[in-house]
């Protein structure tokens, strides 16, 4: 398999345990001083959570997925409850190269959790904590989405954990976030759509789409393209069919539109970017760049 390559031929002993490669950046900047003391060591304390865990339960035997949270706390009350926003991204190597490509940058506005200073974080399938469920469910995503771009439905284990995590939280005290809801972004529609059937071809697309199109592009760029296209292509196809508000439409959009720009922008056919604005009209302004410089030459 072309993402273990590396590995096993320079250290054919060495396994990689855990899966993530996570950067934790905290802002305090709009609570009082007293709880910013109290969230003394919260930072590191997520991090170690995020990077010494074994989220997958069994042998991970690829490169560490970089990932990063930068966590923006919006409220306090008492001395142990708090309410912030996480902003998400996460990021895999392209094949060949020094790149690479952006896999997911969300903005999760409604996590609230209870935290006391000091306290330990214990990773728990079983039962829902705010604080540390939150942080598997991302863990889950970000590693579904990997394991999307390297096999075919490579993430379905990861995202049904993902999905569990979310009924959990539905019914749970700390509910905001976790249920169902008309918002732009919310966890609920994320997992439902990566689950859904009628987003399977989608999801087979997005493997061929990383795995036969962007890491292979220095190879053979015709070939790459051509595998990057049937993926918005198909979209094209089923876009009367598909909800225009779907959670995961928008998160592969919101990391790819630039991407997509960048490798397609020499591509022959120019109506892909008309098809692309019909499919994204959130980025419309980006196709339009491309288009725009192309009648100005």
């Amino acid at each position: 398999m072309r993402k273990f390559f590396f590995l096993y031929l320079v250290f054919p002993a060495f396994i990689l345990a855990q899966e993530l490669d996570a950067t934790i950046i905290i802002n305090y900047e709009q609570l009082p001083t007293a709880a910013k003391e109290r969230l003394e060591g919260f930072q590191r304390a997520v991090e170690d959570y995020l990077n010494n865990n074994r989220f997958t339960r069994s042998t991970w035997d690829g490169e560490k997925i970089k990932c990063a949270f930068n966590i923006f706390f919006t409220g306090s009350s008492g001395e142990t409850n708090y309410t912030a926003q996480a902003v998400v991204t996460s990021q895999r190597p392209i094949y060949q190269s020094t790149m690479s490509s952006l896999m997911m940058r969300t903005q999760d506005q409604s996590w609230s959790f209870k935290y006391e200073k000091g306290q330990s974080m214990y990773f728990n399938q079983t039962d829902f904590d705010p604080l540390t469920s939150f942080l598997d469910f991302y863990a889950y995503i970000i590693i579904g989405f990997d394991s999307d771009s390297f096999s075919e439905l490579g993430g379905s284990d990861y995202f049904s954990k993902a999905f569990d995590i979310v009924v959990l939280g539905a019914s749970s005290k700390f509910q905001e976030g976790w249920a169902s809801s008309s918002s732009t972004y919310n966890r609920r529609g994320l997992v439902d759509d990566l689950l859904n059937t009628k987003f399977q071809q989608f999801r087979q697309d997005y493997f061929n789409y990383h795995y036969n199109g962007i890491d292979l592009i220095t190879e053979d760029i015709e070939a790459a393209w051509e595998e990057m296209i049937v993926l918005i292509r198909n979209l094209e196809k089923i876009k009367d069919k598909i909800d225009a508000r779907s959670v995961l439409l928008k998160l592969f959009f919101d990391a790819k539109n630039g991407e997509i720009c960048d490798y397609l922008r020499d591509y022959p056919d120019r109506s892909i970017f008309t098809a692309l604005k019909k499919i994204d009209p959130a980025h419309i302004a980006k196709y339009d760049e491309v288009l725009s410089n192309e009648s100005e030459q």
